[in-house]
């Protein structure tokens, strides 16, 4: 098992690592819309969050040796299942023709009162 870290990601605000290898996949920890160079929590809507939620998860995917073409399943959790569409306009321009199976959920809250957290599995091959 390896561990990755990145600085071009957010760094974990909790006992858990931005991402784990094992076995040839890489399990990828939530991503909330952190900056990672201020750790502060960026403005906007729905949209802009998710924008930076995927920008977070692709720099644990590249640090892992990896990219948004291997993403087998993500977990999307939103706060409030209104901002659906918004969210899901993002996602589909960020994955492209590269479409991973995927639940989204509505959850009470998110770390740091996010509208957006975004996990994923991917593979190295």
């Amino acid at each position: 098992m390896t561990l990755v870290a990145t600085p071009n990601a957010p760094a974990a605000i909790g006992p858990y690592s931005q991402a784990v290898v094992h076995g040839g996949i890489v399990y990828c920890s939530g991503q909330i819309p952190l900056d990672p160079e201020t750790g502060a929590m960026i403005d906007g809507d729905v949209g802009q969050q998710t924008r930076q939620v995927l920008k977070n998860l692709d720099a644990v995917l590249h640090a892992a040796g990896t990219g948004r073409s291997r993403v087998i399943r993500t977990t999307v959790y939103l706060r409030d299942m209104a901002d659906f569409t918004a969210m899901n306009l993002i996602y589909a321009e960020f994955f492209g023709d590269a479409r991973p199976a995927r639940a989204t959920v509505a959850v009470a809250g998110l770390p740091r009162d996010a509208r957006v957290e975004i996990d994923c599995i991917a593979s190295l091959s």
